[in-house]
């Protein structure tokens, strides 16, 4: 489907949402699932567990060869319905709580300004992706996992690759083989050698519970180090494009005053969503969607982007109003799978954005926008770079 606007979800997924908010749509392998545009009925489709996660049940619907490659062969507790979900992920969400997270901030806090100060001796133009939208959740993940950073261009290489909808199914398990076995070998070090870090402590669990195998720890520790760095990196990155496009708005986020900047964070998360490719599910019994009859076994996307840009929930929804009440958006999804990681996504954001702002006065893109490569084949939408100037003291 085509952009008309590179900010914007494709225009014919507007028009669905418009004309027939519950379709049929084909995909990449001739299949013929049900895309959910409007905002009610993607909520309903995510609360109800009767819509399955999991890839191996009939109907459900992939994002593409390589990505069915390496959910099937890579799976984690995303990839999971209850109870096995809620067990695995019950492990975890003493890890993110809102407190473990805000005890995190000196950590980002220190990572914002390493990197800004590296940023700014540089030669400009500065692709700000590279320099600073990248390796700051990459950062922040690796020291809470026990990942070492110095490893950070194995693992952002594959994980482009898992997240490429362009790549075969042999490159998808390639990547996906070379991750999980540096993570395998991880774990093995963390048995034998446990830190204070969040590895660890699933190791331990294993270890001494049996709660968890070898396989299942290199399956979260998978999950967190791709989704930790890959969502929030295209965020910093893609947000810090769009807020440059608002002046007016980006010298409010630029004062650094909480309560505006927690609601810029949240109107940008609306707005971009940057998970352009839905959540996925199949059907295991029969369920009306907004008046349609979905069979079991029917494969089913809720596409949170459109979701988040319908006018039936939010006022003048394609314009970025980092003022907006009651934005109660689905960018992090919706229901039990809902993004275990917000909280520290939203730290991130926060610290960023302000920081970034504050440090580089008349920060702006150094090429036009259709110049920008934006990464419309990937899982994760963005920008591959973003190159930035700003104004230098005189």
């Amino acid at each position: 489907m085509a952009r008309e606007c590179p900010f914007d979800p494709p225009a014919e997924v507007r028009a669905l949402r418009e004309e027939s908010p519950v379709s049929r749509v084909r995909i990449w392998d001739g299949s013929s699932p049900w895309l959910v545009t409007r905002y009610d009925d993607v909520r309903t489709v995510l609360a109800d567990q009767r819509f399955s996660s999991d890839v191996d049940k009939p109907g459900y619907p992939a994002t593409s060869i390589g990505v069915k490659a390496r959910r099937k062969a890579s799976r984690s507790f995303i990839a999971m319905d209850d109870p096995d979900h809620a067990r695995h992920r019950k492990m975890l969400i003493g890890e993110f709580t809102v407190r473990r997270t805000e005890s995190l901030r000196p950590l980002v806090e220190e990572t914002v300004t390493e990197l800004l100060d590296a940023m700014e001796t540089l030669p400009q133009p500065v692709d700000l992706v590279e320099a600073f939208a990248l390796p700051l959740p990459s950062m922040v993940i690796c020291r809470m996992l026990g990942v070492p950073y110095a490893d950070h261009a194995f693992f952002q290489e594959h994980s482009r690759a898992l997240l490429d909808v362009t790549a075969g199914a042999d490159a998808a398990k390639h990547a996906n083989d070379e991750l999980r076995g540096y993570l395998a070998e991880l774990v093995a070090a963390k048995e034998r050698e446990p830190g204070d870090d969040l590895l660890s402590r699933l190791v331990e669990r294993r270890i001494h519970t049996g709660e968890l195998t070898a396989d299942d720890a290199v399956g979260m520790a998978f999950l967190l180090l791709v989704a930790g760095h890959e969502t929030t990196a295209n965020m910093i990155g893609l947000g810090t494009l769009t807020l440059l496009r608002h002046p007016d708005q980006a010298a409010e986020v630029r004062g650094g005053d909480p309560a505006t900047v927690a609601a810029a964070v949240e109107e940008l998360l609306r707005l971009l969503t940057v998970v352009h490719t839905g959540r996925r599910r199949a059907a295991t019994e029969d369920v009306e969607i907004g008046g349609v009859l979905i069979r079991a076994g029917e494969g089913v996307i809720a596409a949170g982007e459109s979701a988040n840009r319908d006018p039936e929930q939010f006022a003048n929804p394609d314009e970025l109003d980092i003022h907006r009440r009651g934005n109660h958006h689905v960018a992090f999804g919706f229901g039990v799978h809902q993004c275990l990681g917000q909280p520290l996504a939203r730290l991130e954001l926060q610290i960023a954005y302000p920081a970034l702002l504050r440090r580089f006065p008349g920060l702006r893109a150094a090429v036009p926008v259709d110049e920008i490569p934006f990464r419309d084949e990937m899982v994760v939408y963005g920008v591959h770079t973003l190159p930035v100037r700003w104004d230098t003291a005189v």
